[in-house]
């Protein structure tokens, strides 16, 4: 999948007219690709049209419109978008009440470590986690990570041929798996790769 330019963003004048529109168009599509593992965790698949909408609504919180600052933000989001070879989401780990969030996330060390992603037929592929920096400190990790899931090019033919996709997390203090993902996410990922 392309990287964005500057010349794939609206404005902020003509964002304005066309956002009620757009966050519809994207909200729909995003639901298409929030996978929940287990009752805490959630993926949510990033795509061009995600990472697009998460640049448009920073540079209109932010009224962001000088150029400079606008082709930061494209460096900033474009690596969230995969290349074809890959699936990339952000990880939320979700816990409502503020001091269950906390003990938690003291438990969970590592847990971006310990997410996969398999084929069926093939071995789990382990998510490469936050390559822009380290989210984990020694006493929690953080609630949000980003996630790259980099699969062979057999396990890419044997998705577009019909195989099943199943995601889980390995962690000592969370342990859950779906096998196999629901069929209209695992449909909505194979547009992700080449």
């Amino acid at each position: 999948m392309q990287g964005l330019t500057r010349a794939d963003l609206l404005g902020l004048e003509q964002y304005a007219v066309e956002r009620p529109r757009f966050r519809a168009e994207v909200m729909a599509h995003k639901r298409k690709r929030i996978l929940g593992i287990g009752p805490h965790v959630s993926l949510h698949f990033e795509d061009r049209l995600t990472v697009q909408y998460q640049i448009q609504e920073m540079l209109r919180v932010e009224r962001i419109f000088e150029r400079e600052a606008i082709e930061a933000e494209i460096e900033t989001y474009n690596p969230l978008i995969p290349d074809g070879t890959n699936l990339k989401a952000t990880m939320m780990l979700e816990y409502e009440d503020p001091a269950e969030r906390s003990r938690a996330l003291a438990l969970l060390i590592g847990v971006e470590d310990r997410v996969w992603l398999r084929v069926n037929g093939h071995a789990p592929v382990f998510a490469i986690a936050d390559e822009d920096l380290a989210r984990d400190t020694a006493e929690k990790t953080a609630s949000v990570h980003f996630l790259r899931f980099e699969l062979e090019p057999e396990m890419r033919v044997a998705l577009r041929g019909g195989a099943g996709l199943c995601a889980g997390i390995d962690h000592d203090a969370y342990h859950h798996a779906l096998e196999p993902i629901p069929s209209q996410i695992r449909d909505a990922l194979l547009a992700d790769l080449d």
